[in-house]
Formats: C-alpha cells, sequence, structure tokens
C-alpha cells in the first residue's frame, strides 16, 4: 500500500512537472525590435525549446559558443526554404536576460523576411507567441530584475527625453532597490534589537540603551521615508510631463505664447478678447525635460455660459498645475495702476498657493513699451522681492529664449 501511495505521489509530481514545463515554462519568440520597415529586426526566443528551435531553423548540429555572433542561413523548418541570412546570438540560461536559455535572430527588417521568421518560428509545436512584456516577466520571476527595475525598463522604452532617459537608467541600475534593501537590512536589525531586550533584558549582557539606539534609527528612517514620499511626484512628472500651465487675462497673449514656444499654430489667436474657450494642450521637450504645456481661456467675469465655463475649466487646470506661467500685457497700464507693486505681489501669492507650485511671470508685449517703462518696469520688481519676471514679446521673438531658460532651470528644480 505504501509502495502504491508513493508510486502514485511520483506519478502526480512528475505530472506536476511535465504541467509546469509545458504550460509554466513553454518557450515563447516575439519580435524584440520595432514594428515596421526597417535596416534589422531582432526576434527573440526564450525558454527551455529555444535549443531545439535553433536546430530546426539553422540544422546546425551542435550549439554556437554563447554570446558570439554567428552568421547564417534560416530556413522553414516544414519545407527547408531559405527564409533569411542573418545574424545568431545564443544565450545559454541562467545568463540571458531572461534567466533561461535564449536566442537571437537578426534579420533583414524587411516585412516579409519578419513576418516569414515568424511564421517558421509559430509552426513549431513546443513555441509559442509571447504576451506583451512576457520577456521581461519571466526576467522578474527567474531573478534577474526587481520592480523596480523592471518599472525602469519600462521606463527606459518609452522615454522621450534626456531627463526621462536619466531618470530610467538611474532606476533599471538597482539605485532605488538598493535604497530600499539598505532600508530593510535597517528595519530587520532594528526589531532584533527589541526583540534581543525583550528576551534578555534581565540578564547584565543586554545594555539598557540598546533601545535609545534603536529610537535613534528608526526616527532617520521615518525622516528618509518622508522625504523620499514627500519628492513631489518628481518621477511621475518625469514619467508623464511636467504640467505647465499659462494663465492670465483675456488678450495678454497666452495664446500666442504656446504657439512660439511650440513653434506651430496650436492655438487659435485673434484680437477678439475670449478667443480661447477650452484648455488647448502640447506636448513639448524643453531642456530635456517633457513638458505638457496648457494654454487656458482669459480670466474675466462674463455672462456668456460657454465663456464661464472655460474660466472654470482654466482655474481647474491652474490648480493642477506643476509650473504656473502667468502672462500679463504689460502694454495695458501696469505702471499705470493704482499700487501696482500691491497687485503683483498679490497676484504672485494667489497663484502660488500653498508654496509648493512654482510661478513664473512673463511681461508679455514689451515691444509696445518705450525704453523707459521698461525700465520702469525692472525697477518695480527690483522694489518688490518676487523671482525674476520675464520681459519678451510673443510679436518680435524678443526675450523667449530667455524665458525657456528660466522655465528649464525651474523644471531642473523640481
Amino acid at each position: 500500500m505504501w509502495s502504491l501511495r508513493r508510486c502514485l505521489n511520483t506519478f502526480a509530481q512528475d505530472s506536476l512537472r511535465k504541467w509546469i514545463h509545458h504550460h509554466v515554462r513553454d518557450t515563447i519568440f516575439a519580435l524584440s525590435s520595432g514594428h515596421g520597415k526597417c535596416g534589422v529586426a531582432v526576434i527573440r526566443t526564450s525558454g527551455p525549446s529555444s535549443q531545439e528551435a535553433l536546430h530546426l531553423l539553422t540544422k546546425w548540429q551542435a550549439l554556437p559558443p554563447p554570446r558570439q555572433v554567428k552568421l547564417a542561413s534560416i530556413l522553414c523548418p516544414k519545407s527547408g526554404e531559405l527564409l533569411d541570412r542573418g545574424l545568431v546570438i545564443w544565450f545559454s540560461g541562467p545568463h540571458s536576460f531572461t534567466g533561461e536559455d535564449c536566442c537571437e535572430y537578426h534579420v533583414h527588417g524587411g516585412p516579409a523576411v519578419v513576418s516569414g521568421v515568424l511564421q517558421a518560428l509559430g509552426s513549431l509545436e513546443m513555441l509559442r507567441p509571447a504576451e506583451p512584456g512576457e520577456f521581461t516577466k519571466r526576467a522578474f520571476q527567474n531573478g534577474k530584475l526587481d520592480l523596480t527595475e523592471v518599472e525602469g525598463l519600462g521606463d527606459l522604452i518609452h522615454a522621450e527625453t534626456e531627463a526621462q532617459r536619466r531618470q530610467a537608467l538611474r532606476q533599471m541600475s538597482g539605485e532605488l532597490g538598493q535604497v530600499y534593501q539598505r532600508w530593510s537590512r535597517q528595519l530587520m536589525r532594528a526589531l532584533a534589537h527589541i526583540e534581543a531586550f525583550i528576551d534578555f533584558s534581565e540578564d547584565d549582557n543586554v545594555e539598557e540603551g540598546v533601545l535609545l539606539a534603536v529610537d535613534e534609527v528608526v526616527e532617520k528612517l521615518q525622516k528618509e521615508l518622508e522625504e523620499h514620499l514627500g519628492d513631489n511626484r518628481r518621477g511621475e512628472r518625469l514619467r508623464d510631463g511636467v504640467q505647465v500651465v499659462l494663465t492670465g487675462a483675456t488678450n495678454a497673449g497666452k495664446s500666442s505664447l504656446l504657439n512660439v514656444i511650440s513653434q506651430k499654430p496650436t492655438a487659435i489667436v485673434s484680437a477678439i478678447p475670449g478667443t480661447t474657450r477650452d484648455v488647448v494642450e502640447a506636448a513639448l521637450n524643453i531642456g530635456g525635460y517633457p513638458v505638457i504645456l496648457s494654454d487656458t481661456a482669459g480670466l474675466r467675469d462674463s455672462e456668456d455660459p460657454i465663456e464661464k465655463e472655460g474660466v472654470r475649466r482654466a482655474k481647474a487646470r491652474v490648480g493642477e498645475a506643476d509650473v504656473i506661467v502667468a502672462v500679463i500685457d504689460v502694454s495695458d497700464g501696469l505702471l499705470s495702476r493704482e499700487a501696482p507693486l500691491a497687485h503683483l505681489q498679490n497676484l504672485f501669492s494667489s497663484l502660488q498657493g500653498d508654496g509648493h507650485r512654482s510661478v513664473v511671470v512673463a511681461l508679455n508685449k514689451v515691444d509696445l513699451l518705450s525704453q523707459e517703462s521698461i525700465v520702469g518696469i525692472k525697477q518695480l520688481y527690483q522694489e518688490s522681492g518676487l523671482p525674476p519676471v520675464c520681459l519678451l514679446s510673443c510679436h518680435t521673438g524678443e526675450g523667449i529664449g530667455n524665458f525657456l531658460r528660466v522655465l528649464r532651470d525651474r523644471l531642473k528644480a523640481m
């Protein structure tokens, strides 16, 4: 009876092992390079049948040396027809990206060639097409990447700016994972000291100062965690784009500034106040930082229900902004206002809110001012103690370069 049970257990284990081999660790294949016409396309396999697939597609009797590039005639395994002449690289597990046996086929990037090789791999019973992200999933399951490195890899693939690339590479290098591991080790050590104090506090060998040392470690960790969590969404900003919102009165030149920066007619511009009703966005790269620049409706009281809705949306977008650009028409009597300094200070305070948002003031239409008026405005701001402002003209392009430098510095400081 015992022998029968052991045989059944052995049979069950063998069946489970076979099921895992065929269903959990089956061999996958996919096009790893981008779709479309290109000079070279990379097709990758991963799993225990990668070696057999390589033999069938190349008719090689022996495996090539790992990590060495070999020229091969790639054949249809069914008909023996030549599909392409390309390069093959073999990676023996666990010394591969996924931790499994892997093979890369570097073929010509024409759609017919790529389709032919993929169909040839798909005709093999032991291979199946990979699901999206499955190669990375296997790398994680096999301990080749941790979760932070997986996230960094995804960010690197989708990086469009220098700042996104740098952040993704830092995360892929394991920098963030090392920080988390250090925190984990410190907490485990502190927990061990506390348990030792509880269990052996009556013994002379345990110093009473051990709890004070633990308190210091925990307080330091708490500060580090709070600083890490309070980084004002820096990683999210770099991944999704910094929200920069243009706000100001009607006809201040917000739409013109958006068009000048994006270098195309993104927003409609006219002399009629209230032309912009909805939020108009442009995705830009400013100094290597991804930016979502939003033009909003001019802020004013109106009886028009559509314009009222536009103003409401403008205020809501300002509330979500990471950086606010207050566009002011300096030709509209800024210096002739009653208490202009107090007006500017109130404007800055209202936009800055709780102090977490960065505010840039852009004084537009300086081409319509005399030199004396420009000097007066500069003196006014020097007296105000407010951050430096940007004097510019969307019409002539004067000051646009300086404005972009100021904006880039604000993005860098976030």
